[in-house]
């Protein structure tokens, strides 16, 4: 069960800590494949980019070579058709073994991915795209954020699409965006035409490198330099079959594809970072000896008290998102996508919606406070670039902020629990009466007047617009 880097035996975990059991032969191949790749590509890139705050470009291309760019697509357009289960353990892989960065930038880039599949069917431009992926080493991403949503579940207040002549013409703001100004195609969620305020209404679309004004070079974070994530701008006129699914069918995509995709590669993501916080600590505290105690700093019952909690909360949180890719697997044959052809309204990975958010709050938690617990353990040396861990420390902070943030997203998990998922206002529609019945109560008539009048105005105005 020795796991090897190159000739050697691997300097972390050894491959009895890896929950093996939930792979196919093929994806332990795969795996063994794709940690060679992190050995000779991904992870000298990662130091490299860290330094120079530049995009891993070369890592997107090695990752393309071993066609996982459109792993989860159907075999019938020439790609992997990859379960739930072997996407979490790809990035996992590549955040452990390999680039942080690189694992996000393929984590957006599959959650777009997952858009496209959910309606490839009968949209010949989405099925050319998925087939030239691989080939051409085709990197995309998802703009959803919105500048005025902040780290909150996000939907378009700054966006919109209109029917013209010759498709669509969609503007859209993003405030986050990864891959910004770097990807080849990209897609972005809008409120939907003719929208009327609900902004459950929304749609979906495909765009290409030169219709999106992105922002390449302009990162400068803590962490994830590779990641190069900032604003974007669209204002463009596209074709009509580059509209993803129809009108009004963005909330179904988010609830059955870009949600459970993106919850299960954060799961991945930050799991893999958690673990290469591990790995290096322990190549490090193995290795360290104190020559007046004629001790190495592994033998300190402190050190393996500290090594003790970090891997059993690691086995947690990956066994809790294994297992929920495992369930996801079983209630999708086996992650086909292609069940949507025979029933589009098919929901089966929605129901998995609260485990999902679950696995997110999990693993983003898990790498923050493994990282720290590991750069105790390793003392001194550990603020040290050579041994590796302060990039991974850096890098284990991102996910904690990300949105929905950590702090909404555990909000979402405990009115969910408390109330049942009627009472989780995703796209702020509900008014929250006796909260505003408790404010205006503290007005006197002055102000209740002035509220009334603002009311009046208003509906004059929506009246006059009709």
């Amino acid at each position: 069960m020795t796991k090897m880097w190159g000739d050697e035996p691997y300097y972390g975990l050894d491959e009895e800590f890896d929950p093996q059991w939930f792979l196919t032969e093929d994806q332990k191949k795969l795996q063994k494949e794709l940690i060679e790749v992190c050995r000779k590509v991904l992870r000298p890139n990662a130091i490299e980019s860290d330094r120079n705050n530049t995009y891993p470009r070369k890592n997107v291309d090695a990752l393309a070579e071993l066609g996982l760019l459109a792993a989860i697509a159907p075999k019938k357009y020439g790609c992997r058709a990859e379960n739930h289960v072997g996407i979490v353990m790809i990035a996992e892989t590549i955040a452990r073994y390999g680039c942080p960065s690189t694992a996000l930038i393929y984590m957006m880039h599959m959650v777009a991915v997952a858009g496209l599949v959910y309606r490839a069917h009968g949209n010949a431009e989405i099925q050319k795209l998925l087939r030239r992926m691989d080939k051409d080493a085709l990197i995309g991403t998802a703009s959803y954020t919105d500048p005025e949503t902040g780290g909150h579940f996000w939907y378009p207040k700054v966006s919109g699409a209109k029917r013209v002549p010759e498709g669509w013409h969609v503007q859209k703001k993003a405030a986050w965006t990864t891959s910004s100004g770097y990807a080849d195609w990209y897609i972005s969620q809008t409120t939907s035409p003719d929208f009327k305020g609900n902004y459950a209404d929304l749609s979906v679309f495909l765009f290409y490198k030169d219709e999106v004004k992105g922002s390449a070079g302009k990162w400068d974070a803590m962490g994830m330099h590779g990641n190069q994530s900032g604003p974007v701008e669209i204002d463009a006129i596209i074709p009509a079959d580059r509209i993803v699914g129809w009108p009004g069918d963005g909330a179904k995509s988010n609830d059955e594809a870009i949600d459970p995709l993106a919850m299960l590669m954060y799961a991945g993501s930050y799991n893999g970072v958690a673990l290469a916080c591990i790995d290096v600590a322990k190549r490090h505290v193995t290795r360290k000896a104190h020559a007046q105690y004629g001790r190495r700093v592994a033998d300190y019952p402190t050190i393996q008290d500290s090594f003790g909690r970090a891997v059993t909360d690691a086995q947690a949180s990956r066994l809790f998102a294994f297992g929920l890719a495992k369930a996801l697997d079983d209630a999708t044959e086996n992650g086909s996508w292609e069940i949507y052809e025979k029933d589009p309204n098919a929901m089966p990975r929605a129901r998995f919606s609260s485990w999902a958010f679950e696995a997110k709050l999990l693993s983003t938690r898990l790498s923050s406070v493994v990282s720290d617990m590991m750069l105790q353990a390793c003392g001194g040396r550990g603020y040290m670039r050579d041994l590796e861990l302060e990039r991974l420390v850096r890098d284990s902070k991102a996910g904690w902020v990300m949105g929905p943030s950590n702090e909404i997203t555990a909000q979402l998990i405990g009115k969910w629990a408390l109330f049942g998922p009627e009472a989780i206002d995703w796209w702020n529609q509900r008014v929250d009466e006796p909260v505003l019945m408790n404010e205006l109560g503290k007005l006197d008539e002055a102000g209740k007047r002035r509220i009334i009048e603002k009311l009046r105005s208003e509906l004059t105005a929506g009246k006059a617009a009709q």
